[in-house]
């Protein structure tokens, strides 16, 4: 009864050290990829346009040469759209600019 008792907590014992575990080797992973890995990519903006589909708009690549990608999302798959040079996405339209309303256009 004892030797059954003991087996049995050491068993519960070893399945909750197991998320631990997990967790550790993925922090050594993380440090074994250099600085900056994590940022590698980052979402731009998601638009949902169906119950599962959204557009979605991600900045990848090294810091040199970061390109944005427009990528159609679905429960099934992921479509690039659109790719584009990441400076170009960041180029805001400034305030001051004026924007041509219908009247001026006929």
């Amino acid at each position: 009864m004892t030797q059954t008792l003991i087996t049995v907590a050491v068993f519960v014992l070893a399945l909750a050290m197991v998320p631990m575990g997990i967790k550790w080797l993925q922090s050594r992973a993380m440090v074994g990829q250099g600085p900056g890995a994590g940022s590698a990519s980052r979402v731009l903006s998601a638009v949902a346009v169906g119950p599962q589909q959204r557009v979605v708009t991600v900045e990848v690549g090294p810091a040199d040469a970061r390109i944005c990608l427009v990528l159609g999302v679905t429960a099934q798959s992921i479509a690039c759209l659109h790719t584009m040079p990441a400076q170009a996405a960041g180029a805001r339209v400034d305030a001051a600019t004026p924007v041509p309303s219908m009247a001026s256009l006929s």
